[in-house]
């Protein structure tokens, strides 16, 4: 290993531990500021993760005269006014009618998801007995990545790519059957 290298990565190591302690001690505060502005806690804990995050890319910015926590705050604040915003241009949204007409449009494209369905069932039933039941766990039971790998003997990467190949072997199963299906 190279100096440089231990030299950068023991001042990365120093400003990581500096980092986390000056955030775990700010943190109540922080999420105090967003939960004034976020009704629901489970986004003020996401915003407050989400300003963590951006916190500690700009950390190298942080001027260690100034006090943490109001810089940590500004930083939090920014991020539940872009979680606000977001939530009013869908909210603008939906009160321009986006809801109904989402509603209208499913309701006249409902035919063909249950025509699309149906052959996605048959196409299930043609999957060899492991293929379905990997596809199962993942899709129905909400089984991880790593359990189905674990389970399976195959590493995540190999799981991920059997998954990806069974999705297109479903795909064009179900578009050959809607297109027997019209002739």
């Amino acid at each position: 290993m190279s100096a440089d290298f231990k030299s950068r990565f023991d001042d990365s190591s120093v400003a990581q531990q500096r980092f986390l302690s000056l955030f775990l001690r700010s943190e109540q505060e922080v999420f105090r500021c967003v939960a004034a502005l976020v009704p629901n806690v489970t986004d003020a804990e996401d915003i407050v993760q989400q300003a963590a995050m951006a916190l500690w890319e700009k950390f190298d910015t942080y001027d260690p005269a100034r006090p943490f926590t109001p810089w940590a705050c500004r930083f939090a604040l920014n991020k539940a006014r872009q979680w606000i915003e977001q939530r009013q241009r869908w909210k603008a949204l939906l009160d321009r009618g986006l809801a109904e007409e989402l509603a209208q449009r499913r309701q006249e494209l409902q035919p063909e998801f249950e025509r699309r369905l149906k052959h996605l069932e048959a196409c299930l039933g043609k999957l060899a007995s492991g293929q379905r039941s990997l596809v199962e766990a993942y899709y129905y039971e909400r089984t991880g990545i790593e359990p189905l790998a674990e389970r399976s003997g195959r590493t995540v990467a190999a799981t991920y790519k059997m998954l990806q190949r069974i999705r297109q072997a479903l795909q064009l199963c179900v578009e050959s059957r809607a297109r027997t299906e019209v002739i």
